[in-house]
């Protein structure tokens, strides 16, 4: 029997290829849309959730109830987590995690270029990442220790046992000797956590001076507690610390007359869950996209395969008519309800599993194309989990049970002496279906609303002023594999006399993203005056300001001639010299109020603010010094506009007579500013790529209600013809109730997707104000759709003969 069924079934399907076709493609493509944003939104939901007792894991951050509002910072000084551990018993392990730039490994001759993040031995405790060789206890246990991720011991020792063997890392003339003590998994994707291998961090070059240090906030702390002790029990007992190591901090905003917060605290150590740092962009550490977008990405999904569903009603309903008399002799030849829902649906199921087949094949076609475009990182082992594809199966049976389900159970409805005479009473569109159609194009419609103003927002952060000059300027990642001050010395001396050079400078932190990716901040805090300052820490070279175009405020700029210049003397932004308190800070010596080793440094400059970070990230007050002995990391070189096109060869060039060792990363500046907006582009993009599968699904439901509802109406427009109506009256008669209700979805989706973008655009501290016409824009754009989309079959309805649709009665 249910091979008779399915034999059937496939018969039907092939007799009726375009309905098929139509109904394969709009469950293919919503099932290929879905299953990404499923992906994208379970590789963000399960970050950092395969740690072993990840619920009794938190972040550390400071709340600090600034008069200008509270700000949050999860950089930690050096010697919180010793005291922690010292005073708290109920904190079982504490981690520092030191990391950002990667860092050359030297064994027998070869170099490796690997990311080594410094940190604690309770590392092994907080987090649970498997330890493939070595004793979790110990590996970590001597300041000379390493231990290394898996494919980094496979790309150094091959298949040789790493496990005591000797490594140098380090630049030459800084290396320092280490033992392999352990070897670790790699840290997954998801995970925010990541090293290529592990070192203590009391190897920080400046970790003595700084060991004692509570204002200088350079690194994350992790802690896991007793399992008896909760988050608000611990962060209660922690204003005591904050009170005890903060009271000059406390006592500063005291005195400017800052009110407390909610929970009665002016400066508090608080904690973050550890399933939770991922997606608190407001605290260092969180780098994902905000957690209600991925919710939003997971309903998009679940809508359009919704979508894809209630096509697949529409279309099975309207197909009905032409399969009315065949159900009704079924019946009158004693087949039961039972047996013609099962043929029906038997047709459904098959529809859906081709659809479902298809959709999962174009993914994994298009996944690699996919990846690349919305920098997504999908791997095809995600599906594979035994938690998604119970889901895939989940979504399967549901969407086989609505879409072929309903339309099967209204068709043995039929009252077989009804049909066979020729009438068939379906009620005309009802709620439900006018609901669902309203519904379609309300997210449809929000989801294009949502990509517009999402692209205007990333336009205006592109447009703004950042206070310096990025065109014709090339930054250069000088790596591990050279000293970056002899390199820029070795530059300068190039390009010296070549006219189409303006200026060359190094810095310590690059402007925008490059291709090394590397986006390193250093932030010192310190009290001057009795102020609490924070400020950007930038180490700069001469002529920085040149190369950039900043103009000078007040005060010099950086000048070789004064000797003095590369020790202890700053040049500082506007802010900078607001947030001291000083209207002319030129010639001031700027240190801690507690520092009486005369090691404070004198303000020669002041410039206008300028953005050394995205326009998302927190702005502070920069200061900028020269240093003999700190690391230049980047070479940024100013270019004449009319050699713009051949620099970055002659660059090149350049550098394999520089640094031959190094591999040429030059970029443009102006490029590097772009993307610092890829996540921003990333969402609009994928809005964009959502909201035109939701249009192209909701007209292909649109296209099958106006079928069904024509169908209904053939005889009343062929009376309508008798009685003299002309074509532009029927079309009109036949488009009104269509167009009626896209106004209501469009009266349902502008107040909507108004309210949700303005508290989007709220997160930003500079953002546009949504214009009225992006809305008058989609309405009327959803309009002239829904018109082309009915128009061929009110068309084709009009212009048939009444005398065929009128010869029955």
């Amino acid at each position: 029997m249910l091979r008779n069924y399915v034999k059937i079934a496939l018969r039907n399907l092939l007799k009726s290829k375009g309905y098929a076709t139509i109904n394969v493609v709009g469950i293919a493509v919503a099932v290929c849309i879905c299953l990404f944003l499923f992906l994208i939104a379970y590789l963000q939901l399960t970050f950092d959730a395969f740690h072993t007792d990840g619920n009794r894991v938190f972040q550390t951050y400071f709340v600090n109830n600034d008069p200008e509002g509270a700000r949050k910072s999860g950089r930690m000084p050096i010697p919180l987590t010793p005291a922690l551990k010292a005073e708290y018993s109920e904190i079982e392990a504490a981690a520092r995690i030191v990391s950002g730039r990667k860092s050359l490994i030297e064994y027998q001759g070869k170099y490796f270029d690997k990311l080594v993040t410094l940190t604690d031995p309770d590392f092994m405790k907080v987090f649970s990442f498997p330890l493939l060789k070595g004793n979790r206890e110990a590996a970590l246990q001597e300041l000379s220790s390493i231990v290394l991720s898996e494919n980094t011991a496979k790309a150094i020792f091959g298949n040789e046992d790493p496990l005591g063997k000797s490594l140098k890392i380090g630049n030459e003339g800084t290396q320092k000797q280490y033992i392999v003590t352990g070897v670790l998994s790699d840290a997954p994707y998801n995970s925010t956590i990541q090293y290529d291998a592990l070192i203590r961090v009391e190897n920080l070059t400046n970790y003595q001076s700084e060991k004692d240090n509570w204002l200088n906030n350079s690194h994350l702390v992790f802690v896991k507690t007793n399992p008896q002790v909760t988050q608000a029990t611990l962060e209660n007992r922690l204003k005591s610390f904050a009170k005890k190591y903060y009271a000059g901090v406390i006592e500063t905003l005291v005195k400017k007359g800052v009110k407390s917060d909610e929970r009665g605290d002016l400066f508090a150590i608080r904690l973050q869950p550890l399933a939770d740092v991922h997606f608190a962009r407001d605290i260092d550490g969180g780098k994902g996209a905000p957690i209600a977008l991925i919710y939003v990405l997971l309903g998009i999904g679940f809508f359009i395969l919704l979508i894809a569903c209630i096509n697949f009603i529409n279309l099975s309903i309207a197909r009905s008519f032409t399969r009315a008399k065949e159900m009704g002799v079924r019946k009158s030849l004693g087949a039961l309800k039972k047996q013609l829902f099962i043929q029906i649906w038997s047709e459904s199921t098959i529809i859906c599993f081709i659809g479902f087949g298809v959709g999962i094949l174009l993914s994994f076609l298009l996944l690699p194309e996919f990846n690349a475009r919305f920098n997504a990182k999908i791997e095809l082992e995600y599906a594979f989990q035994p938690g998604f594809i119970a889901v895939m199966l989940f979504l399967f049976v549901l969407v086989t049970f609505i879409a072929g389900g309903y339309p099967a159970w209204q068709m043995i409805k039929f009252n077989p002496v009804e049909v066979l005479k020729g009438k068939i009473s379906l009620k005309r569109p009802g709620l439900l279906r006018n609901s669902l159609l309203v519904m379609q194009f309300s997210m449809s419609c929000l989801l294009a609303c949502a990509t517009i103003i999402a692209l205007q927002q990333v336009g205006y952060l592109r447009q703004q002023p950042l206070g310096f000059q990025k065109e014709q300027v090339i930054s250069i990642p000088v790596g591990n594999y050279a000293n970056g001050r002899q390199v820029l010395q070795r530059m300068r001396n190039k390009l010296a006399n070549d006219p189409a050079i303006v200026s060359v400078t190094g810095t310590g932190v690059n402007l925008g993203k490059g291709k090394d990716r590397v986006s390193a901040r250093s932030i010192v805090g310190f009290t001057y005056k009795g102020r609490k300052v924070d400020t950007d820490w930038l180490l700069v070279d001469y002529d920085y300001l040149k190369t950039l175009n900043i103009k000078v405020a007040a005060g010099r700029d950086f000048d070789p001639a004064y000797a003095g210049d590369s020790v202890n003397r700053l040049v500082i932004t506007e802010s900078m010299a607001k947030a001291m308190g000083e209207k002319s800070p030129v010639g001031l010596l700027l240190g801690d109020d507690g520092d009486t080793t005369s090691t404070k440094s004198q303000i020669i400059g002041v410039v206008p603010d300028f953005h050394l970070y995205s326009l998302t990230s927190e702005s502070r007050p920069i200061t900028m010094h020269i240093s003999n002995t700190e690391t230049i990391h980047y070479i940024f070189v100013r270019v004449t506009p009319q050699s713009l096109a051949s620099s970055m060869d002659k660059l090149k060039n350049v550098w394999k007579e520089v640094a031959p060792q190094a591999e040429f990363m030059g970029t443009f500046l102006d490029q590097n500013i772009d993307d610092w907006y890829q996540e921003e582009e990333m969402m609009t993009q994928v809005f964009s790529l959502a909201a035109g599968i939701a249009i192209f699904l909701s007209c292909l439901g649109l296209f099958a209600v106006a079928l069904l509802v024509i169908e209904q109406r053939t005889k009343e427009i062929g009376i309508r013809k008798v009685l003299g109506a002309g074509l532009p009256n029927l079309v009109f008669v036949l488009s009104r109730d269509f167009i009626k209700l896209i106004l209501i979805a469009l009266a349902i989706t502008i107040p909507l997707a108004w309210f949700l973008m303005q508290k989007w655009l709220d997160s930003y501290t500079y953002r546009i104000e949504i214009s009225a016409w992006v809305f008058v824009g989609v309405g009327a754009s959803a309009i002239m759709i829904a018109l082309i989309t009915v128009s061929f079959q009110t068309l084709k309805a009009a212009l048939t003969n009444p005398i065929n649709s009128l010869k029955s009665e």
